[in-house]
């Protein structure tokens, strides 16, 4: 199955001159999201995960599914202030302007491997403070995988030169 066929893209979203790549078209299709969670699961048998995260919020949906078959558990990175309980924040720049993404200090254990899933990569700011989240709760990350790269704005390469192992599924060019 081509997953690309399930991704809508829309023109000038969310401003004028950006390419949106949409997801909502390939999870409302059950074997076009089927197909999508088994790849995932079939690309992390190489990898020694002890737990799956995933960066809120179109990731959770991928994530979660993956969890739940592979009976591992789910560890929600979220934006700012969205945990109740103490937490780890990491801030870091996205293509237009800053964030902060947090995980509850008690998610992630001294030595778990975890898997990073996401439905995206762009220039890899978010993953890369997924990555720190991960690290600074003693876990390592196990890798990480993303649904679609776009290729041309370098996020796989900056997180493979930090030496990350890093997959994808489908690719399309950024802009």
């Amino acid at each position: 199955m081509d997953l690309k066929e399930y991704i809508r893209s829309i023109p000038d979203y969310p401003k004028k001159g950006i390419l949106f790549r949409d997801i909502t078209t390939l999870i409302k299709n059950e074997k076009a999201f089927e197909e999508t969670v088994n790849q995932i699961i079939e690309r992390s048998k190489k990898y020694k995960v002890d737990k799956i995260a995933a960066i809120e919020s179109r990731g959770f949906v991928f994530a979660s599914a993956v969890s739940y078959l592979l009976k591992k558990p789910f560890i929600m990175l979220r934006k700012k202030n969205k945990l109740p309980a103490d937490v780890y924040s990491v801030n870091f720049e996205l293509e237009y302007g800053t964030a902060t993404i947090e995980v509850h200090k008690d998610s992630i254990n001294e030595k778990d491997n975890v898997l990073i899933i996401d439905d995206l990569i762009a220039t890899g700011g978010t993953a890369e403070a997924a990555a720190k989240l991960v690290e600074i709760s003693k876990g390592k990350v196990a890798a990480f995988i993303f649904v679609i790269n776009l290729f041309d704005l370098g996020g796989c390469e900056k997180l493979i030169k930090k030496n990350y192992k890093v997959e994808n599924l489908i690719e399309f060019p950024g802009h």
